[in-house]
């Protein structure tokens, strides 16, 4: 595969959609000096983090685009060029809350990325998409890219939308030659300025340090399921970037594959006094399986993140309000 050289990655632009949320907020401090020549922030502001542009590095040529690309009236095309990279993060990631705004999720996370995707096939810029590992819903076993349409069952609408959008890069692909990668992320965790609390691991993190118990159902307890290390995030992307990985496939990136356990052990060694509340559901052990990462693996990517630091790292953001808790 070929590698971009430095001299190649300082001709680069690139635009970040979305870019003020938890994974743009912690990407657009992870670029350096020589690599970018500018870096375009597009964002709504509807969840308002202004604080996602705090201490941005000083080196970097940044440039703030206000906008939603969901919007009939902006046009994405004139920010773009043959040397653009668009990572487009802008969705709506609530997957539980997905199932009251169904049409709205479908507007913003498939249309809004075709949308992004005829900018990029007319600019010829190449594109980063970011979907989910939500989309193998129940799935069994051990599931890898290859899965039939028949094998994907997404179970929200979050997730419907994000399978719809990769089948339409994929058409546009095949058919128009845009040029793209999609990394299926498994669920989020660790600390990034825009961080939110509505995932697994960061919302048991947030209960626990404010003394309110964990509800955990019974039949959940030991079910497997994907995650991912912001870390390791990040770092993907920064792999597609400097290894060119444009070649229209789509990558797990998952850190691990959990069970609640081992989550609710891991926050434990932070936080010992925690408090676990378990709840009789239905049997749920179709919602269990394995997520295979050994694709992005045989491109040269390493994994590095670990749950036990990056508990350590947001427990600590609250570590006033959980040792008040402890003492008590």
């Amino acid at each position: 595969m070929k590698r971009t050289t430095a001299r190649t990655r300082k001709q680069m632009k690139l635009v970040v959609t979305g870019a003020l949320g938890h994974i743009g907020s912690r990407l657009l401090q992870s670029f350096q000096p020589d690599q970018l020549q500018e870096v375009v922030i597009v964002d709504n502001f509807h969840t308002q983090r202004y604080c996602s542009l705090y201490n941005l590095p000083p080196e970097i040529n940044y440039r703030l685009v206000e906008a939603d690309v969901t919007d009939p009236d902006f046009n994405l095309l004139p920010l773009l060029d043959k040397n653009t990279i668009v990572v487009h993060l802008a969705a709506i990631t609530n997957a539980p809350a997905s199932f009251q705004i169904q049409e709205e999720v479908e507007r913003v996370n498939f249309r809004g990325t075709q949308s992004v995707a005829e900018a990029c096939l007319r600019a010829r810029a190449r594109l980063i998409f970011v979907s989910t590992t939500s989309v193998y819903g129940v799935s069994d076993g051990v599931v890898t890219e290859e899965c039939s349409d028949e094998e994907l069952k997404p179970q929200s609408p979050y997730a419907e939308s994000k399978l719809a959008a990769e089948r339409s890069l994929q058409k546009m692909g095949s058919e128009r030659g845009l040029r793209f990668v999609t990394f299926r992320f498994g669920t989020i965790y660790g600390t990034s300025i825009g961080m939110r609390f509505h995932t697994a691991v960061n919302k048991f993190i947030w209960q626990a340090c404010f003394g309110e118990p964990l509800t955990v159902w019974r039949t959940a307890l030991d079910q497997q399921r994907p995650y991912l290390d912001l870390t390791d995030a990040i770092r993907a992307i920064q792999h597609a970037l400097t290894q060119n990985l444009f070649d229209n496939r789509i990558y797990n990136v998952v850190t691990d594959n959990l069970t609640v356990r081992q989550i609710t052990e891991t926050i434990r060694r932070e936080i010992p006094d925690l408090e676990i509340r378990l709840v009789d559901s239905a049997i749920m052990n179709q919602l269990s399986y394995i997520v295979d990462r050994s694709r992005i693996e045989s491109k040269g990517f390493t994994f590095r993140g670990s749950l036990a630091d990056a508990t350590r790292d947001t427990v600590t953001l609250f570590r006033p309000f959980a040792m008040r808790r402890g003492a008590q």
